[in-house]
């Protein structure tokens, strides 16, 4: 059930109704499997019996419509993908948070001069101690991930059968040998979540308007350490990774990360100027 907070104009709601609102500000009926959703968000008073939409939905649906800078994170762990994001409009900021197992994201506004701030934060970014990997460079296969996420699976829990079918497995998949080998399976094994921030916005080179899109993919290793994923370099379009693509991996320190995040969003002079 969708909600909002008129004190500080946050929302809860999920894709569907999104949806709605887009159909509305066009001017269109929603489509009738949209019609209970739109129904939840008239019984709470953010759309009229005629479809009319309430003034405080107007910053958050001006900034939808016509975003110029777009972030997506998408960060996975224990209990599977979370997607997380900011949306910069012209006059607003909006981020909008998801939460495992649930259908709603919360929309929240926020100031411009945060966005490094808030992306850290989605992705979990935190000063810490770890331990010094044995090697700073991985290079393999993803059939050797896959490998060892398999072996994981069967060892259901069980740290010493953990470590011994991982091992096993990437001992014949991974291509890796003494210190690379055993840094791959320890790192795996301490994997709290890998993620990926992807910033797209319409920019401009020698006056021709111009898409840019920019990504950054990380491994949490907690104990371990961050960890860069090289390749598969970002952005990843459906169906181009398998078996045989490479996968390599470079050790980090969360300073770095901060700085590869901060990177990945535009100067002012690289936005299009529509006024």
């Amino acid at each position: 059930m969708p909600s909002f907070d008129s004190s500080r104009g946050r929302f809860r709601l999920a894709d569907r109704h999104i949806a709605v609102f887009g159909h509305l500000v066009d001017g269109e009926t929603p489509p009738e499997e949209l019609l209970p959703s739109l129904g939840e968000l008239q019984q709470i008073g953010l759309v009229g019996p005629e479809g009319e939409l309430a003034p405080l939905l107007r910053d958050l649906l001006t900034t939808l419509a016509e975003p110029l800078v777009v972030m997506q994170v998408e960060v996975t762990g224990q209990l599977g993908p979370v997607n997380h994001g900011l949306v910069v409009g012209r006059d607003c900021v909006f981020a909008h948070e998801g939460w495992p197992g649930e259908e709603e994201s919360e929309y929240v506004p926020v100031e411009l001069r945060t966005l490094v701030w808030e992306l850290a934060r989605m992705v979990g970014l935190r000063s810490r101690e770890t331990e010094k990997p044995a090697v700073d460079r991985i290079e393999t296969t993803m059939a050797a991930l896959d490998a060892a996420f398999v072996a994981l699976d069967e060892s259901a829990g069980d740290e010493e059968k953990a470590v011994r079918l991982t091992r096993a497995a990437l001992g014949g998949t991974s291509g890796l040998q003494g210190p690379e080998l055993t840094e791959f399976g320890d790192l795996v094994m301490a994997l709290d979540s890998h993620w990926r921030v992807t910033v797209a916005w319409g920019g401009k080179r020698e006056g021709e308007q111009e898409a840019t899109v920019r990504a950054l993919a990380v491994w949490d290793g907690g104990p371990r350490g961050y960890w860069i994923r090289e390749q598969p370099e970002e952005p990843i379009e459906p169906g181009q990774v398998g078996p045989d693509s490479a996968l390599h991996l470079v050790a980090t320190s969360p300073g770095e990360v901060w700085d590869k995040i901060a990177d990945l969003l535009p100067d002012t002079e690289d936005l299009i100027d529509e006024a």
